[in-house]
């Protein structure tokens, strides 16, 4: 296993919109381990395969508290069950330190494939299921950020290319 590296904003790698999985192997399953490995190590309770560069349909997340119960979902397609706003102060592996409140459904009903390619659907509410789908806007070339005002996006765009210039 091997922890990835992390894109981060404004990365145009993250615009892009990832293709599917076309067979789960043991290319994927390493993959899947690597994931969570840098997901652990970040720390986070969510990884795109977008955010490590990997441009296809896949996420890994936990929300669990002692990060006991690692989810893997291949493919993911959602459908909103209530129309019920939550918000949520939510962060990203790729814009690190900044938080900002985002609505999003409450609750959702996931098909995908796990890690052995078998079909699943499973109901997510709460924070699983904010999770899952800024994991899946991030898998359609979308960033938590968009959801910002322009002025809000851009201030966390200049304050993350100073720390990276910084950094180089």
């Amino acid at each position: 296993m091997a922890v990835l590296e992390i894109l981060e904003f404004p990365d145009p790698r993250l615009r892009t919109r990832a293709e599917p999985v076309e067979a789960v192997d043991d290319s994927t399953r390493e993959l899947i381990a690597d994931m969570f490995e840098t997901m652990y190590e970040a720390p986070g309770i969510g990884l795109a395969a977008t955010q490590v560069n990997v441009h296809r349909r896949l996420l890994v997340m936990d929300v669990s508290e002692g990060a006991t119960q690692p989810m893997v979902f291949i493919n993911p397609e959602y459908e909103v069950l209530d129309d019920e706003l939550g918000e949520y102060d939510e962060g990203c592996l790729s814009v690190p330190g900044f938080y900002e409140t985002v609505s999003r459904p409450q609750r959702i009903r996931v098909t995908a494939l796990d890690r052995e390619g078998e079909s699943f659907t499973t109901e997510l509410e709460g924070l699983a299921a904010i999770c899952l789908q800024h994991e899946v806007d991030h898998l359609d070339g979308k960033l938590f950020v968009d959801y910002l005002s322009p002025l809000k996006r851009q201030r966390i765009r200049k304050k993350l290319e100073k720390d990276q210039r910084r950094r180089a």
